[in-house]
């Protein structure tokens, strides 16, 4: 009879450490299970012990009250299957969680809209007005909710198996893309440089110009120099410079060439050729460069996990307010500089340098050279603040391998060696292909699937809708569909390169 009343006491009045364990976690069950292509900020563990604390304790009892049992037993589970990887706050990406919408808009803003968009008028000259419209809206539309597959899935309580050919197959376009578009950042930042030292000086400079490597190499010492900036909370205002440079030069680009009128005999008709597959080819080269302009989402993990989350206040909210509001900057310069780049140019774009090519051909001598200079300066700076967020992956990579060996933080130093050696490695692949700019449809369909098929699939292995349900045929169609078309594209585009040929140049920079 005793040992019920003592029974039924703690029942009536339940211990305080029960109610309120101290979680040995700093994130919530909400990001235990955090689909992220690169590194989990938790690690999952099901054989995972909690750890023992110095001090004794009070007894657990072992009836749990019904009444606590809903929130005692997740906690419990949480406390079972996971365990604080402590090397995350040692690397860059995921050393400072203080993020926000704002700096999620910055992030997205400058890596979501670029270089990339210059080329898109080229499309139309393949796929014509109406083609080019519906094509470019249904991309927009399609990688838009793909992105909220990703924001969502971020913070998934679903567990799912990760295996090593996913994650290779993640990881490859992943950083691809990241060191690819470092490489292009330093062939267009160079040579925008070189064409803004020409307008600025124009016949007045004595002085022997630069050669176009040496353009390039200043450049990457202006990028190296910020890349010392520590971890991805710190370029936020980098970001917002390359934000409100990307929106100024793409508005503009096209706000000048509409007002400097269409050129004489302008055509809108798609450009044909006489074979069948060589305009199925062109086609599919031109969904290539509409994909590529849209080449955005391997950096959406990461800048989310710099947020802080809570169960009550998940990170994903701000999250994606933080991206409708970007998305919505980037819809309203992407679909006017294609469109009135289109309507000005037609098919007399330059195929190898789109948009500012065209307007620097037809109207350097029309327009005032102090509007020319700003718009190639814009592009410039752009370029270089687009470099350090595209490069942030990669040194997170390379210093979580330091990290993961030596287990402790990687040196000032040595962090600085990484950066500089990653900086000029991308010089000299810039200076081995300066013609990486005419490869824009065969990149494209090779780093689709990271945009448009990787999240559907993810969709489904982590939430597992019910077969045949809306959103099980939704998914498997968009992601079976992406499969698809990157393999078309990417050999639309190798069939492009072949057939029509490009100036490759080795270690020639024009």
């Amino acid at each position: 009879m005793s040992e019920e009343k003592e029974i039924n006491s703690a029942t009536m009045t339940p211990n305080k450490d029960i109610l309120s364990p101290e979680l040995p976690v700093s994130c919530p069950p909400s990001q235990f299970h955090s689909p992220s292509f690169s590194r989990s900020p938790l690690l999952y563990s099901e054989n995972a012990e909690t750890p023992k604390s110095k001090t004794p304790g009070t007894p657990r009892i072992s009836l749990t009250p019904k009444l606590l049992s809903p929130l005692a037993t997740p906690l419990r589970k949480a406390l079972r299957l996971t365990k604080f990887d402590p090397q995350d706050a040692w690397l860059p990406i995921s050393e400072s969680r203080n993020g926000n919408k704002y700096y999620a808009a910055f992030h997205t803003l400058c890596s979501g809209i670029g270089i990339q968009a210059l080329i898109l008028p080229i499309a139309f000259t393949y796929l014509g007005w109406a083609w080019g419209l519906i094509s470019l809206t249904m991309t927009f539309m399609w990688q838009l909710y793909t992105l909220w597959i990703l924001i969502q899935l971020h913070e998934s309580t679903e567990t799912g198996k990760r295996d090593r050919l996913g994650k290779l197959l993640a990881l490859f376009p992943i950083f691809y893309l990241s060191a690819g578009t470092c490489v292009a950042l330093i062939i267009v930042g160079g040579s925008t440089l070189k064409v803004f030292y020409q307008i600025v000086c124009n016949t007045t400079c004595s002085a022997k110009p630069l050669t176009t490597v040496e353009w390039y190499l200043v450049f990457t010492c202006a990028a190296v120099v910020l890349s010392q900036l520590p971890n991805l909370n710190s370029i936020a205002g980098v970001s917002l410079v390359g934000a409100i440079t990307a929106v100024g030069y793409c508005t503009l680009i096209w706000v000048v060439s509409v007002v400097a009128g269409r050129l004489p005999a302008v055509s809108y008709n798609p450009v044909t050729d006489n074979t069948e597959i060589k305009r199925i080819s062109d086609v599919l080269n031109a969904l290539g460069i509409i994909a590529f302009a849209f080449r955005g989402h391997n950096l959406i993990l990461e800048i989310q996990a710099t947020m802080p989350s809570s169960e009550k206040h998940p990170s994903k909210v701000p999250m994606w307010k933080g991206v409708k509001v970007a998305y919505g900057i980037i819809a309203m310069c992407l679909f006017p500089l294609a469109i009135g780049g289109y309507w000005a140019y037609g098919q007399m774009i330059p195929a190898d340098g789109g948009i500012l090519s065209a307007l620097y051909a037809y109207h350097s001598q029309d327009v005032s050279r102090s509007v020319l200079g700003l718009i190639f300066l814009l592009v410039t700076i752009n370029a270089l603040s687009s470099f350090q967020i595209y490069g942030m992956p990669v040194f997170d990579g390379i210093e979580s391998i330091y990290t993961s060996r030596n287990n402790k933080p990687c040196p000032w130093w040595l962090r600085a060696i990484f950066r500089i050696f990653f900086g000029f490695l991308c010089f000299f692949v810039a200076v081995a292909t300066p013609f990486l700019g005419s490869l824009a449809g065969l990149i494209g369909g090779i780093t689709l699937p990271a945009t448009l098929a990787y999240p559907c699939f993810m969709w489904v292995k982590i939430k597992k809708p019910k077969q045949h349900s809306g959103m099980w045929w939704l998914n498997w169609g968009l992601g079976t569909l992406g499969v698809a078309l990157s393999g078309l594209v990417s050999a639309a585009g190798l069939y492009v390169v072949i057939e029509t040929g490009i100036r490759v140049s080795f270690f020639h920079p024009q």
